[in-house]
């Protein structure tokens, strides 16, 4: 049986943005796929009483300021030079991950996935206005009208929350996460550690000779 690794992420999170980066290199070096699995942060934090560094930083002396310290060591380690902050930030990312589940199930993930992170985190924009919403992904070649139709729909709503309920149910309190087998990591820092654990459960063991 074929080892799970998956990545849960919000377009919300910039820091989802930032470790996506870094998954194709791990990929490449160990072979194996993570399955994207599109999540409702606000609803991650809603039920855990989590709240994002954006709230729970402020007015603390120093922590802020290393924290930016230490993202910006990961965009010069990961050469993250399309990255920029959104003005914006934060920003309600329900239909943009209503619509993430929408294309997971019309097959069309790829473009949105690539284009909803273009117009969040490298040409920024206000992305929970229906208006810039639709004319971000248009300009992305994207047929955004079919998808914020087919986002509507009961199975996708639903595909959403239990996404959602189930990276609670097994550990989750924010994004990005990610899940090798059943082993969990949270944030961006964690690669490392994520990417031994991957080779660590998909070596095989050395046989003995008789």
């Amino acid at each position: 049986m074929s080892l799970k690794v998956e990545f849960h992420f919000d377009f919300g999170s910039p820091n989802a943005y930032l470790a996506e980066l870094a998954l194709p290199g791990i990929e490449r070096r160990t072979g194996v796929k993570f399955d994207y699995v599109p999540v409702l942060l606000g609803g991650i934090f809603k039920a855990t009483g989590n709240m994002s560094p954006f709230d729970s930083l402020r007015g603390i002396k120093n922590k802020p300021e290393y924290n930016a310290l230490e993202t910006q060591r990961f965009i010069r380690r990961h050469n993250a030079t399309k990255f920029h902050s959104n003005p914006f930030f934060p920003i309600n990312t329900l239909m943009l991950m209503r619509g993430a589940v929408a294309a997971q199930f019309e097959g069309v993930f790829e473009p949105y996935f690539r284009a909803a992170y273009h117009h969040m985190w490298e040409e920024p924009k206000k992305m929970d206005d229906l208006e810039i919403f639709r004319q971000a992904f248009i300009s992305s070649g994207i047929d955004i009208d079919r998808l914020i139709a087919r986002a509507q729909q009961d199975d996708v709503k639903k595909g959403l929350i239990d996404r959602t309920t189930d990276a609670v149910n097994r550990g989750s309190f924010g994004s990005p996460t990610f899940f090798v087998g059943k082993e969990m990591f949270f944030g961006k820092d964690q690669l490392r550690d994520v990417e031994e654990s991957l080779v660590e459960q998909t070596s095989q063991p050395v046989s003995k000779s008789a």
